[in-house]
């Protein structure tokens, strides 16, 4: 008799056990992020383990270009992107017609100036190439920096999305030359000098407080965002993916793992 009673009560442990993790599998919602390769990527692969203890499971695709990843989620393939800065996103929905929002900040990667034939900016010599980002808020923060610096001068009303068009001073005769982001460290070896975005630097093995001859501040307009589209901004797992993200362990990772050259920007 008693054993049929402990049979039993293990049977509806058992069952109750298996309801309890049904329940929590059909609550676990399924998201697709994608992100560029490096910095991004290493991230959100802390940001997935983070969000799973509430319910988040996160597949990270990951994209060698800046044009794509906004693409794939405007069509649905992707739920959230994490790569791109705030005037980035602006531009291409002003310019692509985008329904796509930022939800929070991420992180800030100072841009740097990177050369294999010079030690500064001083020993550019008159007539060199120099390569930009060819988007056009990447291009326009690579010349706001040079103008820092002296190289150039730029229209008073150029703004962030400067091309080199809108140089007006260009006292030794620089030549742009206009690449994709990715490209950039490919092309250290053809010209004077080249404007990297942080994440492709590093992911060529540059390290931008080591190797770049000039960088940014960081405190510019150019943190990174979490991006979703307009209709999805309001759920409840977009807070859950926020929470995660400005977490203390997604912090701590992001201080000893790149050492001041991405900082966190919450």
């Amino acid at each position: 008799m008693q054993r049929r009673i402990l049979i039993k009560l293990l049977a509806g442990l058992g069952a109750a056990a298996l309801f309890a993790a049904q329940a929590a599998q059909a609550q676990e919602t399924h998201l697709k992020v994608g992100v560029t390769a490096g910095p991004h990527a290493q991230i959100f692969e802390v940001v997935k383990k983070v969000a799973a203890k509430d319910g988040l499971n996160i597949k990270v695709v990951e994209f060698s270009d800046y044009v794509q990843p906004n693409a794939a989620l405007a069509s649905g393939d992707l739920d959230v992107n994490s790569y791109q800065h705030q005037p980035y996103l602006d531009a291409q929905v002003k310019d692509r017609g985008y329904k796509l929002v930022s939800v929070a900040k991420t992180v800030i990667y100072p841009m740097g100036v990177y050369s294999k034939k010079v030690k500064s900016l001083a020993d550019v010599a008159p007539g060199s190439r120099v390569s930009l980002p060819n988007d056009p808020t990447n291009g326009g923060r690579a010349l706001l920096l040079l103008q820092k610096h002296g190289l150039v001068k730029l229209r008073a009303d150029a703004g962030l999305k400067a091309t080199p068009l809108d140089v007006v001073d260009n006292p030794k005769k620089l030549k742009f030359v206009e690449l994709d982001a990715a490209q950039l460290p490919r092309s250290l070896d053809d010209v004077a000098v080249a404007v990297i975005n942080t994440n492709f630097a590093m992911e060529a093995g540059l390290q931008p407080k080591r190797d770049a001859i000039a960088i940014e501040e960081a405190n510019g307009p150019y943190a990174n965002v979490l991006v979703v589209r307009e209709q999805d901004k309001s759920k409840p797992w977009v807070a859950k993916l926020v929470k995660a993200y400005h977490s203390p362990e997604v912090k701590a990772f992001i201080e000893t793992q790149f050492k001041g050259s991405v900082v966190a920007a919450w």
